[in-house]
């Protein structure tokens, strides 16, 4: 992890706090950073919604995102008590934590992951959701990547409430809300690009998001106008090659524009 790519991210991560700013990108930044920078092979997080329940709003990989629901549909996991004790969690073998989460840790475990931090996200008693860190090797984080995540999650806790949303608790729900009535639509958009081009849930999440940052358009709106026909699933393709990536793959071979 080095302090250059660090400093970066939280530039970038700061560069999106406007008074505008695209919750559910920022949100999806933030989880590909910790992949990028700690010694993680997955993220998640999940924000309460107005009724204090926990939803999933940005996963690293669609496997991580499937595993949340887990957690959410089973009423436990790390997220859930971090969440709720407003501290962090850990364990460092899933393997031994039956006894804590026993349907989680088995999930967890079959999907490949051997690992589990959980930090919620909170400023001063305020608590809106937790981020999850999930690594496939047995063994505790390091301190300088635990301060590391645990900063990345603060900031992302400031950017979402800022003071006039501490100020005026209306404000938070309704952008909390907003977060996670977007997620629906991106998720809906998703299924239909990943039907159409014949790709899996995260190749067809990378075509969005590409033609989103290579449009400089909101995310949220690219789903709209997927899921309403005024943008097609082959156009999202440029979003891709305007980025430089590789070309997306499907289960009928490569896809070119």
């Amino acid at each position: 992890m080095g302090d250059e790519r660090l400093v970066e991210t939280f530039v970038e991560l700061a560069d999106t706090l406007v008074d505008d700013f695209d919750v559910i990108d920022f949100l999806h930044l933030l989880v590909d950073r910790c992949v990028a920078l700690l010694d993680v092979d997955a993220a998640g997080l999940l924000l309460v919604d107005e009724h204090g329940r926990l939803q999933p709003v940005a996963t690293s990989n669609e496997q991580v995102r499937l595993l949340e629901l887990f957690q959410l549909q089973n009423d436990e996991g790390p997220c859930l008590d971090a969440y709720r004790t407003a501290t962090s969690i850990s364990h460092a073998d899933l393997r031994s934590a039956g006894g804590r989460w026993p349907r989680f840790a088995a999930a967890a475990t079959d999907a490949g992951f051997a690992t589990v931090d959980a930090l919620p996200m909170r400023l001063r008693t305020e608590v809106i959701g937790a981020l999850n860190l999930f690594r496939t090797q047995v063994g505790e984080l390091t301190d300088t990547a635990r301060r590391t995540a645990q900063a990345l999650v603060d900031v992302a806790t400031i950017g979402l409430l800022q003071e006039r949303s501490i100020r005026h608790q209306e404000i938070l729900t309704e952008q909390l809300q907003s977060a996670l009535n977007t997620r629906v639509v991106v998720e809906q958009a998703k299924g239909l690009v990943a039907e159409r081009l014949g790709l899996d849930m995260d190749g067809a999440f990378a075509a969005l998001r590409g033609y989103a940052r290579s449009h400089n358009q909101k995310l949220s709106d690219v789903a709209r106008a997927v899921i309403a026909g005024r943008t097609t699933t082959r156009e999202l393709l440029t979003g891709a090659a305007r980025l430089g990536r590789r070309p997306l793959k499907s289960r009928f071979g490569p896809i070119s524009e």
